[in-house]
């Protein structure tokens, strides 16, 4: 995953993220964070980060490197997020970086997947910080992965 395909892929797959201001911030295989700066587009009336926009950097996270490793694995599968919890710490003002670092342990689930044909799902923690260092958010994905035939 770079910058350009990222782009891409919010420009036509989820344009409301590009609209709201998602970046890839950084991206290895095994982490990945996608920054997001409060602006007037993606505020609330107290002039913090609207929830929502929180989410979709925290998902985003946790997403690209299901689709990287999806991409890599060479097979066909079917993901959907089919939990969410979330904990909001402190007002999300200025730049917000969303990290997830589970690559590894999706490794191992995806290769289940393949190996079992069933389907396995993961919770994926994300955590935003802001530019102070604090937490802001944290949101846990509880993502479901099959193989498709």
């Amino acid at each position: 995953m770079n910058s350009a395909l990222f782009n891409k892929m919010l420009m036509f797959k989820i344009p409301i993220a590009k609209i709201a201001g998602l970046k890839l911030h950084s991206f290895d295989g095994n982490k990945s964070q996608i920054s997001v700066k409060l602006g007037w587009l993606n505020q609330n009336p107290f002039k913090s980060m609207f929830w929502a926009v929180q989410g979709m950097a925290a998902e985003l996270s946790t997403g690209a490197l299901c689709m990287d490793k999806i991409k890599k694995s060479n097979h066909k599968f079917s993901m959907l997020v089919v939990g969410l919890q979330a904990n909001f710490t402190k007002k999300a003002i200025g730049k917000i970086i969303f990290t997830c670092e589970q690559g590894a342990e999706l490794d191992e689930i995806l290769q289940k997947a393949i190996e079992t044909k069933e389907g396995q799902i993961l919770k994926m923690r994300s955590v935003g910080i802001d530019e102070k260092g604090d937490q802001v958010a944290e949101f846990f994905f509880t993502w479901s992965f099959k193989v498709k035939n």
